[in-house]
């Protein structure tokens, strides 16, 4: 019998499944990252001022929630898994409130650190479980989720993603930047709210403790955690370099893939990504396009209140052509019948707004400021919903901030010759998807559904009818 019926049949079920009920909830928590990653932008200024910081130390409000990010989006996906997602969805949207209250209490730079790091677990949860739900309704109908669905996943966390340094600097400038973190209670407890009146609920689960030690690579965590750790130690002491960090790094690096490759349910699967080329080239073209917009992002603001001497909400209006930039790109994106293009679009934008950017200086015209930093925005909000739909596809089921001319010229370098590396990384990548994008999901259906039945067949080989 055919995973799917007719046409009629499954645009009923996707508009019945995967309405404005179902999805809102899911979109909501797909911005708690993207927006408490961005909106800190605006604020390091003021920040750094308040607690007599440096510009590196204030770089480790950023550092460490993306740190903790990405120990704790696979941690939280696992456990997702093992209690089920809207539990931990639920979980996570407690801390993320709980976070957005220490912030406004918080009496040094290292207790300031401390919540982002807890906000980093919050949202790293959030995300995850939300996308899991999303495939789990899909998987539940055999059909595949709908375009415009994901979409509205993609645009509501590339729109609070490319508005952030624009809401971060308004609320820093009439509220102050303690704000900036009491926004996550009312925004946590609404999506709560919404998550317990309108996900559907997850299916008992018997997990115990022994099974989630079991479940969990604790040892796995603490080598991946350290080997981050100690490698952003490095990156982030670029004045000073303490070169004895790379090899300690590069040794726990060592130690992590040799236990990551022995241990059957490993914290990362290094094996599934070594067997699974494309995957693995997705996620490194993934970190390429976003980290050249985000280090973009906090040079640009900071170099806007530190060397330019704007006020934190005029820096965070430089940045609003980015974001409509990034929001219309997202929707054209969402539009786009194939994979491939986008990705070269994005880049080839990156590349040219990298560039220009190495031409502005503290007295430029703003307009001129903002026209080229505008581009920045085009790889952010093109590439994000083929991004999500390639992973869909190739998935299995199963010191930052810089305040000078000069400095922030030489970011611009950096990130210049990084874009240009992105587009010759998208050109010469055979493993993208090439073609409409419907025609790759039925074909992967297509396979799935082969496989369903050669699974519970118990009567012999099939005739071509029988699988028809």
């Amino acid at each position: 019998m055919p995973l799917v019926s007719d046409s009629a049949s499954v645009s009923q079920d996707r508009k019945v499944h995967f309405g404005p009920t179902f999805v809102l909830p899911l979109a909501l928590g797909s911005m708690l990252n993207p927006i408490n990653s961005t909106m800190i932008s605006t604020a390091l200024a003021p920040i750094g001022k308040d607690f007599e910081a440096t510009v590196a130390q204030t770089g480790w409000l950023i550092a460490g929630l993306y740190l903790t990010s990405a120990v704790a989006q696979p941690t939280m996906g696992r456990l997702a898994d093992l209690f089920g997602p809207r539990r931990i969805y639920l979980l996570s949207l407690v801390l993320v409130a709980l976070a957005g209250l220490g912030g406004v209490v918080a009496p040094t730079l290292g207790a300031l650190v401390a919540v982002r790091v807890l906000l980093g677990v919050g949202t790293s949860g959030a995300y995850p479980s939300a996308m899991r739900i999303f495939r789990v309704q899909a998987d539940q109908l055999g059909i595949a989720p709908p375009r415009m669905a994901m979409a509205t996943l993609s645009l509501a966390a590339i729109s609070t993603q490319a508005f952030g340094p624009a809401l971060g600097g308004f609320i820093t400038g009439v509220f102050g930047w303690h704000a900036i973190f009491s926004v996550n209670v009312p925004l946590a407890l609404i999506t709560a709210l919404l998550v317990f009146l309108w996900v559907p609920r997850d299916v008992p689960r018997t997990t115990g403790l022994r099974e989630l030690v079991r479940e969990i690579d604790i040892p796995g965590v603490v080598l991946f955690a350290a080997a981050l750790l100690s490698l952003m130690a490095f990156l982030m002491n670029l004045d000073r370099p303490l070169w004895w960090m790379l090899p300690v790094s590069g040794a726990i690096w060592t130690l992590f893939w040799r236990h990551s490759a022995r241990r059957r349910q490993p914290f990362i699967d290094v094996r599934m990504l070594a067997a699974n080329i494309p995957l693995s080239l997705t996620l490194l073209r993934v970190t390429l396009t976003l980290l050249i917009p985000y280090c973009v992002m906090y040079g640009f603001a900071q170099w806007l209140e530190s060397s330019a001497h704007y006020s934190p909400g005029a820096a965070g209006l430089m940045t609003l052509p980015m974001s409509v930039m990034a929001a219309v790109c997202s929707l054209l994106g969402a539009r786009s019948r194939g994979i491939r293009a986008p990705f070269i679009i994005g880049a080839a934008a990156s590349l040219i707004g990298c560039a220009g950017l190495i031409l502005l200086y503290s007295n430029t015209a703003p307009w001129l400021i903002a026209s080229v930093v505008a581009l920045i925005g085009i790889p952010m909000g093109l590439t994000s919903n083929p991004t999500q739909t390639a992973i869909y596809l190739q998935a299995p089921a199963s010191e930052m901030g810089v305040v000078t001319d000069k400095g922030f010229h030489n970011l611009a370098l950096v990130m210049t010759a990084a874009s240009a590396l992105l587009l010759v990384f998208i050109l010469l990548d055979r493993t993208l998807p090439r073609g409409p994008v419907e025609s790759n999901v039925k074909h992967q259906l297509k396979s799935t559904q082969g496989k369903l039945i050669h699974a519970t067949d118990t009567t012999g080989p099939q005739t071509r009818s029988d699988r028809d």
